[in-house]
């Protein structure tokens, strides 16, 4: 049975700070680097065929853990960055085809990164509460349709994100390559959504945790869905 396994990213620097990050390219803090170490531990018995990330450091940091971290990837494939030539600026000059038995190919996208928060980032999410009210804050943050000042909103983010998920992910857990997929809370939280047919006003309550993974099975049927309670390995 194929297997999907979604994986937000470690804490940030500015996770840590309560800043809006969006498109900035914040790394992994110290503590996200142990998250990443604790994720790669309880995927580690799920074997990784292909795997997926955005563009932004703090999700290929988380990347690269998950694929080298865990006990049973010690002796295992490598992973390698590739460059998808779905890609319109890549520049063709990559030709390495690599070694299926020998690696795990990683492809970015821009297609998965976080949601951008527009005029927002940077700023501390307490202070801006304070500033503009806690419940315009918390609309720009977890609506569906709000947009932030010169931002995404959430269905903006969707219409990036699913359809390169239905383009480039899905075939290949339909073909039954197990697909790991390390992104962000927001561009998550709108595959999630497409996943388990959440409706939009159930949208501010469903919640993607640092470091947490998902794991999907790919049905019989063709459909994905979620296990509520995944083997994950925990033992030291």
């Amino acid at each position: 049975m194929p297997h999907l396994i979604l994986v937000r990213h470690g804490q940030s620097t500015w996770n840590a700070q309560n800043r809006f990050s969006g498109w900035v390219d914040v790394p992994l803090n110290h503590h996200g680097r142990q998250e990443a170490i604790a994720a790669a531990r309880k995927i580690s018995l799920y074997p990784v065929d292909v795997a997926f990330t955005s563009l932004l450091m703090r999700a290929m940091e988380t990347m690269a853990i998950c694929l080298t971290e865990g006990p049973s990837r010690t002796d295992s494939k490598s992973p390698v960055f590739k460059h998808d030539p779905a890609d319109p600026d890549w520049h063709n000059w990559d030709q390495y085809e690599g070694h299926q038995d020998e690696e795990i190919p990683i492809f970015q996208s821009p297609n998965l990164d976080e949601r951008h928060y527009g005029d927002l980032q940077g700023y501390n999410k307490a202070t801006m509460a304070d500033t503009v009210g806690h419940d315009l804050v918390q609309q720009w943050r977890r609506s569906y349709q709000t947009r932030p000042p010169g931002g995404e909103s959430l269905a903006d983010t969707a219409a990036r994100t699913i359809p390169f998920f239905n383009y480039r992910i899905l075939p290949l857990l339909k073909a039954g390559a197990n697909v790991l997929l390390v992104a962000h809370g927001n561009s998550l939280r709108s595959i999630v959504m497409e996943l388990e047919s959440i409706p939009a006003e159930d949208v501010p309550h469903l919640e993607i945790e640092t470091g947490e993974p998902l794991i999907y099975d790919r049905l019989a049927n063709g459909q994905l869905r979620r296990q509520t309670e995944p083997v994950f390995l925990t033992a030291p």
